[in-house]
């Protein structure tokens, strides 16, 4: 599963409104950025308490990521 999958997928599991979500890769100094775009409302599910599920879904990625040999970052937004 490519990382941009991985993240849409995992979003859209969580928000209360997933035709929200939007996944957008950009290449930013040979580095690639997934940015998540999330409804207002639904931010607070998407980052957690104390942010718990935006790092446990940023560990993913990077696991994802390292086993295609890739260094990927995650913003929401």
């Amino acid at each position: 599963m490519a990382a941009r999958d991985l993240v849409e997928y995992v979003a859209k599991s969580l928000v209360d409104d997933p035709e929200s979500v939007r996944v957008q890769v950009v290449e930013e100094d040979g580095a690639t950025v997934i940015e998540l775009h999330v409804a207002e409302e639904d931010m607070g599910k998407v980052i957690g308490r104390n942010g718990s599920v935006a790092k446990a879904l940023r560990t993913l990625l990077k696991v994802t990521a390292a086993r295609d040999g890739d260094a990927v970052s995650l913003e929401i937004l």
